[in-house]
Formats: structure tokens, sequence, C-alpha cells
């Protein structure tokens, strides 16, 4: 095959299909995101600059995946960039298809991973960590976005979602014109990605919004730990917890992201407590938090995500607060096909599975 024809009509597949270049009738945003090495203190100007030469002299075609970085290309990427990623482009395009350097505009996002370890604050005997702090972008998270693999494009709803949310805060859209909460509800089954996820997608908006805001933190809470065995103690709780996030959220330029894992706890738990099952201290617990929640809607530096895994053990009050509640629910051959590959592209990359074409 004349492989000069096909880098100027077509790539071919995998499974021996061509895929062609979509139609040139407009210029597509397609995000790049850049990482820089650990030791670089270079400008994120002059790394967008360098790298948008870079891309525009190569005359690519625009694809999802890693960018390889030639050594001795440009000295400056060599000494500053770590990785470089095209991102999202399957949302526009669709399958078997690609976008070729004059129908794309760039948008170069470039960013520095934080290789601290989440702080953590606990409380009680016991020491159990009521939420934990992560600085993003985080290595912890590196790749996990695109190690996720779902049926439906509920990945890219959720960006789309959370990046219009924030921008309309940011501009000060009339939210009584057009009312959001900048809540997200996953539920589903334990063990299908919902937490993971939550951390992905708060990774992404780290580094998309990198720009705008010159740092971003993810606050995970553990909805269980909010509860105190001793009597009152657990509306304390839930105070100094708020009081750590109105802390940073105060700061304009710091996003704030608040993840709150298995939050059917909270729900059931008032239910319980008007039932009568439960102390009034629950129930007091429980509205402080939805309070709180509230209270945060008129800062445009914050969203919140929220996880279930019994769906209909979460109470209306808190399910009107969510914009969006997706469900996620156990692949279905498609995916497990992908995650299966993933594997074991991983444990080859590794050397610990060699091709017998290898082993001579």
């Amino acid at each position: 095959m004349d492989m000069a024809a096909m880098d100027s009509c077509g790539h071919e597949m995998a499974d021996g299909h061509v895929s062609m270049p979509l139609p040139a009738e407009e210029k597509f945003t397609v995000a790049v995101e850049v990482c820089l090495k650990a030791n670089s203190t270079a400008r994120a100007d002059d790394v967008r600059q360098a790298v948008e030469r870079m891309m525009e002299k190569r005359s690519m075609a625009y694809v999802d995946g890693p960018i390889p970085v030639v050594l001795g290309e440009d000295q400056f990427i060599d000494e500053n960039v770590e990785s470089i990623c095209i991102c999202d482009t399957d949302s526009i395009i669709g399958d078997n298809r690609f976008l070729l350097f004059w129908q794309i505009k760039l948008q170069i996002n470039v960013y520095q991973l934080n290789e601290d370890e989440p702080g953590e604050e606990t409380e009680g005997d016991e020491e159990i960590a009521t939420f934990y702090e992560w600085q993003l972008p985080s290595k912890d998270f590196h790749g996990l976005w695109e190690s996720l693999v779902y049926d439906s494009g509920v990945k890219q709803r959720l960006l789309k979602y959370a990046a219009s949310a924030l921008v309309f805060s940011d501009m000060g859209v009339n939210t009584k014109l057009i009312s959001w909460n900048r809540v997200v509800l996953l539920h589903g089954p334990p063990g299908t990605g919902k937490t993971s996820l939550c951390r992905a997608l708060a990774q992404k908006l780290a580094i998309r919004f990198r720009q705008r805001y010159s740092q971003a933190q993810l606050i995970e809470v553990n909805a269980h730990s909010l509860f105190s065995k001793w009597f009152s103690e657990s509306g304390k709780l839930v105070t100094k917890l708020f009081y750590k996030i109105h802390e940073l959220v105060e700061d304009g330029e710091s996003l704030v992201i608040i993840l709150i894992d298995e939050v059917e706890s909270l729900t059931s738990a008032r239910q319980a407590a008007l039932s009568g099952s439960e102390p009034s201290d629950s129930i007091r617990v429980v509205n402080a938090v939805l309070t709180q929640l509230d209270g945060l809607k008129k800062r445009p530096n914050v969203m919140v995500l929220t996880t279930s895994n019994i769906t209909g053990a979460i109470d209306i009050a808190f399910v009107d607060r969510a914009d969006i509640k997706a469900y996620i629910g156990p692949p279905s051959v498609q995916p497990r096909y992908e995650i299966l590959r993933s594997c074991m592209a991983e444990l080859q990359r590794a050397g610990i599975i060699v091709s017998p074409m290898c082993q001579g």
C-alpha cells in the first residue's frame, strides 16, 4: 500500500479498514495536554508556542493518544516536556475518522504533576480520616482518565457539563434564569469505577482550567466518617470539614472539587432519624451537610461530585440537587475487550508477556 497516499488520504486500521479524514467544512477545537518534566521551570506560554510549532511542522493527522517526543527535534521541548497527548477527538469525529492539521485549532493545556502525597484530616481515638486532600494535577491520577472504559459517552458528557458549569459561573450567568448546582451524582453497583471516574474528572478539570485557576484541590470526603459515636461530635466534624472547604474557596484563583463517596450513608441516615431508629444528632448532621452544600452554590470555583452504590437509598432531597445523575453499570462486551486489551498491552510493555515472534 502507498504509505504517502495513506498519510494524505487515510490511515489503515489494525483490522484492515481504512479510516478517512473528516470533511473539512469547519475547524474543530482539539485539546492537547502537555505534561512538563518535574524539574522544568519553563513558562506555559513558551511551551504552548513550541508545541504548536512542532505540531504544525509535522502536518500530522489528529487522533486520540500520545504524540512521540522525538529527541533532537526541538531542544526546548526535549528539556522541558515529559509527554504530549491529544484528547477527546473521538467525541468530535466518531470511530474510524481523524482530523488533518488544517481542520483544527489547538487548545494546548500545559501542566506539571504534583508529586506530594495526599494530606488527610483525622478525628477521634480511632483516627478515622474524615477527608483527604490532593493538590491537582496529581501524579496519583495521571493516566486514570484514559484507562477508564465505558459503554456510553459518559466521560465526555460529564466533562462537557462540568466545564460548561464552571464557565457559566465564572462569567456570571444569572442563576435565576439558568439554574445549576454544579453537583454530579454517579450511581450503580460497587466496583464499576464511579470513584475513579470522579477523581479522573477532577484531574481533567484541573488541567483544562489551568489558565483560569492557578491551583486546584480535590477534597475527598468519607461520608461514613462524619458520624461520630459520641453525641454532638458529628456536628463538629461537619463544621470543621466545611470550614476547611470555605478557606479554600475564598481564594478565587483556586478550583476546589469536592468528592463525597457513598453519599447514600448521609441520606439513609436522615431517613432513619426521621423514622425514629437513629438519634436526632444524625438528622442534624445530614441537614448541616446539605445546607453547607447549598451554601457553596454561590461560589463559582466549586464543583461537587458524589457517588452511591445503592440508588434506592438516596432520598429525593439530595437527588434534586444533582444536575447530572449518571448510572455506571457493569461493562458490556466491547468495553470488557478494551479493558483486557489495555491490560495485555501494559504487560507486554513491562516485558512480562513476550510475543512468540520476538522470542525467535
